[in-house]
């Protein structure tokens, strides 16, 4: 396989808010992109930076009395620390504040002043009178001009996509003062892209690098027609670079804020040595940009025009993301749904959302939808049921022994999965992952059933059937660890988990396409646990009419448990036969066992009944069992008791038992012959 080189990037977060869920959909998609060309063994490189110019950040420091260099070198701090906690590793995260910003900016505008399409006019702006400044695009509200929708921007409507002047809105108000503004006339410069507009059309329609649904929405809302003059400059009072040939005028932030994405190159660059054109000026070079549609109109058109007159690298693919709602609606202050980073790692593991939403991201400019229900019960099911327990279910049976020296039968479940492994390359690279999470799931599930149907747990209690076992667990740990492979730039620390699990690194895809053996394992150790129902809830409590400060957090604080919830008494009240035979008994088979260390009671058992179907339930025999000893045990369960929130999970049912308590608890076991799933009557 040829080795590409692949320069990447997200949209530059702005330096005047934190972090939130919904441009994490941006980010972890893009990191997860990016880890994905890297496993494959390709040059790939991300890069990114603060976009930190206009008028927000220089109001903001005057509101504060600090200087706008203190405001957005504390928000770069914020920012950084957010992008570490959730794994997304870019190769350099810069300013567009910086003096390689400028330098490149320059350079882009002198080639585009060459070009001869920039031209100079006196422009009605909106301004506030009692904050004595121009109005940028986004601090005006009011009605749109061409579809009457209330309370849009001052740049572009986001119901009908239309794009205007702040001073072509209905109704106009300043969100500074909540003032209406007056028109006051200055001079600004522009750059008139309609004369590149055969090459756009080109461009957008024929060269691949967007997705169809942008490529038509171009065509039918900007380039069926003359193009409009593109403002490229604010007058003063503005926090921004000075434009060296228009004294007294700034570049606006949607020129300078797109060059930081090479002026971030530039910077790494210079610290690795590496030469910056060839990576913005060499052929050879692939520029990948993820961004939301709502900026697509900026990155399809004038970035591409800046870049064409500059001699740089035009845009290989420009992927373009969707919204995000969450229980199906927009992220709300007031119902505690618009969630910063920082409260989320704050109670959550962040492998949960980057698995939630890999699972959902399709390619397209879809919104998709973060529902707390079907994120609990999806990480659950895949990640706790399918994935992590095939390790624990297997590698403690094989600490002493290691792997076989040969690798067993298994009746092609590897190959099938390592051929699988083309079809999940194919969906990475097309940045569909909820489809590369779907085959990877059903590479899970028939690795689950080939554990479920040879019962290691009972074979380690035949000792003349020790190689089988060993043989079994090798098998159940390869096919583990090849899923790893395949997950690795969803869930980084899980990878990093496996290769101390096998005193081995994951280095490239391709290690996805042998099985180890003879080698030893390490003891098995804890890699994750359920979503925590009471984490969700308080994340969305502590969410809720939020100032947007950042929360007071630990390193990793979702690690960090409460008090464990002791069982309710039973009730000692007569019941009616009728309620007795509405009690559904099932019978059960206990296929992982482990202790709760935060609980004094407490064992967590997952129990099988057979045909795939699963439950994790907790059980206060703690005192009576060890784990070890009741792994593989047949039991009788409550089936139809409603679950149970608990600190430590979900207690999807009870197992029957008796006794006094202490030592004196005595599992209730079918007679042989009883298979799991079985009722009894």
């Amino acid at each position: 396989m040829k080795k590409r080189k692949i320069l990447v990037t997200s949209a530059l977060p702005y330096a005047n808010g934190h972090i939130h869920l919904g441009h994490l959909v941006e980010y972890l998609q893009t990191d997860i992109w990016v880890r994905f060309q890297k496993l494959r063994g390709h040059d790939c490189r991300y890069f990114c930076a603060d976009d930190t110019h206009g008028t927000a950040i220089m109001l903001r420091a005057q509101k504060e009395g600090k200087t706008e260099a203190e405001i957005i070198e504390a928000m770069q701090q914020s920012h950084i620390q957010d992008f570490a906690a959730m794994e997304v590793d870019f190769d350099h995260y810069g300013s567009t504040n910086s003096d390689e910003n400028r330098e490149i900016c320059a350079e882009i505008w002198c080639a585009v002043r060459k070009s001869n399409i920039v031209e100079e006019h006196e422009v009605e702006q909106l301004y506030d009178t009692q904050a004595n400044t121009f109005l940028a695009d986004r601090f005006v509200r009011g009605t749109c001009p061409k579809c009457r929708a209330k309370d849009q921007y001052g740049d572009n409507c986001e119901k009908c996509g239309a794009t205007y002047s702040p001073a072509d809105l209905l109704d106009p108000v300043s969100s500074i003062t909540g003032t209406t503004p007056i028109v006051k006339r200055s001079r600004h410069l522009f750059v008139n892209i309609e004369k590149e507009h055969e090459f756009l059309s080109e461009w957008t329609a024929q060269s691949g690098a967007l997705q169809p649904e942008v490529s038509h929405y171009l065509a039918g809302q900007f380039l069926n027609e003359p193009l409009r003059l593109w403002d490229v400059s604010r007058p003063a009072p503005y926090f921004g670079f000075e434009i060296p040939d228009s004294p007294g005028n700034y570049w606006y932030v949607w020129f300078d804020a797109p060059i930081g994405y090479a002026a971030s190159t530039l910077e790494w660059c210079k610290r690795t040595g590496e030469n910056f054109e060839s990576w913005w000026k060499n052929p050879n070079t692939e520029i990948h940009h993820f961004i939301g549609k709502d900026i697509a109109y900026f990155h399809t058109l004038f970035w591409p025009t800046m870049l064409k007159l500059s001699g740089y690298n035009l845009p290989s693919k420009v992927h373009v993301h969707g919204f995000l709602t969450v229980n199906g609606e927009k992220m709300s202050k007031r119902t505690g749904t618009f969630i910063l980073a920082a409260n989320y790692y704050k109670h959550l593991n962040p492998s949960y959302l980057r698995y939630y939403y890999a699972s959902k991201l399709t390619g397209r400019n879809e919104d998709i939808d973060l529902n707390f229900d079907e994120f609990e019960n999806k990480v659950n099911a895949d990640l706790v049921g399918k994935v992590v327990n095939l390790a624990s279910r297997t590698a403690k049976f094989v600490h002493s022994s290691g792997l076989s020296k040969i690798y067993p039968d298994d009746c092609g479940l590897f190959q099938k999965a390592a051929e699988t492994g083309a079809e999940i390359a194919t969906a990475y690279e097309q940045v569909d992952s909820a489809k590369a999470m779907r085959l990877i799931m059903e590479c899970a599930d028939r690795a689950n059933k080939f554990i479920d149907d040879h019962a290691p747990w009972m074979l380690k209690k035949d000792m003349a059937r020790q190689q089988e076992l060993q043989d079994i667990c090798t098998i159940g740990l390869n096919l583990f660890r090849q899923i790893v492979i395949y997950l690795a730039p969803v869930l980084p620390t899980l990878a990093r988990q496996t290769e101390e699990l096998f005193r081995c690194p994951l280095e490239n895809w391709t290690d996805s396409e042998k099985p180890l053996t003879g080698i030893p394992v390490a003891e098995f150790t804890h890699m994750m646990t359920r979503v925590p129902r009471r984490g969700i809830e308080a994340m969305i409590e502590d969410s809720k009419e939020t100032d947007a400060a950042v929360p007071e957090i630990a390193a990793e604080p979702w690690k960090d448990s409460a008090e464990p919830l002791e069982a309710e008494p039973l009730l000692a009240e007569k019941i009616s036969i009728d309620h007795f035979t509405g009690v559904d008994l099932r019978v059960a088979r206990i296929i992982e066992a482990k202790e709760v260390p935060e609980a004094r009671k407490l064992l967590q058992l997952t129990l099988s009944f057979g045909g795939g179907q699963r439950r994790n339930v907790f059980a206060g025999i703690k005192s009576a069992y060890k784990p070890e000893e009741i792994v593989g045990r047949l039991v009788v369960c409550v089936a139809n008791l409603a679950p149970r929130q608990m600190k430590f999970g979900l207690s999807e049912g009870m197992i029957v038992a008796a006794g006094p308590g202490g030592s004196d608890i005595f599992l209730m076991s079918p007679d042989e012959g009883a298979k799991p799933g079985m009722r009894l009557h």
